[in-house]
């Protein structure tokens, strides 16, 4: 092959493989969040799909409403740190990208 076929196709390779890597890594996003009081706790995915949803004792102190406004509080919370943890690794990723665009897949 020509070595502009061999950089070319490292090129390609390396994206393939920081394609995979984010794949990976954005199914890998877990987020735990507790209320305040202990009383709820929420996982979420990458995606802020619900993944568990807990509670102690404590929830039979609350009104229906304080209940309500605290489940959807931690979620909210657990789901904003899910998107940002996702923002993170495709800015990553994004940034890597460029650099093996840009260097013709010389990196190691």
């Amino acid at each position: 092959m020509s070595e502009a076929m061999d950089a070319l196709e490292a090129r390609v390779n390396r994206q393939l493989n920081l394609m995979r890597d984010l794949g990976n890594e954005l199914s890998a996003i877990r987020v735990r969040e507790t209320s305040p009081d202990g009383a709820i706790t929420v996982e979420v995915d990458g995606n802020t799909k619900l993944r568990d949803l807990s509670f102690t004792e404590a929830i039979a102190e609350m009104t229906p409403h304080e209940f309500e406004s605290a489940v959807v509080a931690t979620a909210g919370r657990a789901a904003h740190l899910a998107i940002a943890q996702r923002a993170e690794l495709v800015n990553a990723f994004n940034s890597e990208l460029a650099e093996t665009a840009a260097d013709g897949g010389h990196r190691s």
